[in-house]
């Protein structure tokens, strides 16, 4: 595992993944990242890949920045290029593919509590809220 720091896009897997999204036109945009949060959601109790995770948590990232509270994602790490607005659909299948990645069995929280990961649980937990939040306290659409 290429990781360098507790943020979003501070592992090689995420690196690659803003490449992916800097790829897709502007409409497919929120497409890749639903897929991210499914890919985690749809593992139910199995097993989660850390690769997965990654790619999850980068997508809530992206879609936090765009939330009230939501910090921009300013690494060079990250997309160069920036998203269109997101739907506000995509903030539920965000939080719950945060709650799956802080829950057994997933292998980028073993491996972060091998190594006392709680800043990165504290910066997932954020991204969490930040989600949670603009779902709740927003009935618009965007």
């Amino acid at each position: 595992m290429g990781t360098w720091d507790i943020g979003p896009f501070d592992n090689d897997t995420a690196a690659d993944f803003s490449y992916r999204v800097d790829e897709a036109p502007a409409e497919k945009k929120a497409e890749v990242l639903r897929t991210a949060f499914r890919e985690v959601i749809d593992t139910g109790d199995d097993y989660l890949d850390a690769d997965l995770a990654d790619e999850a948590i980068a997508s809530a990232a992206l879609l936090a920045a765009q939330c009230p509270g939501g910090e921009p994602v300013t690494t060079s790490y990250g997309p160069k290029d920036p998203l269109p607005p997101l739907p506000a659909e995509l903030r539920p299948q965000a939080v719950t593919a945060l709650d799956r990645i802080l829950t057994e069995p997933s292998e980028l929280l073993e491996l972060w509590e091998e190594s006392d990961g709680e800043e990165w649980k504290a910066v997932v937990r954020k991204l969490r809220a930040v989600l949670h939040g603009a779902d709740t306290g927003s009935a618009s659409g965007s």
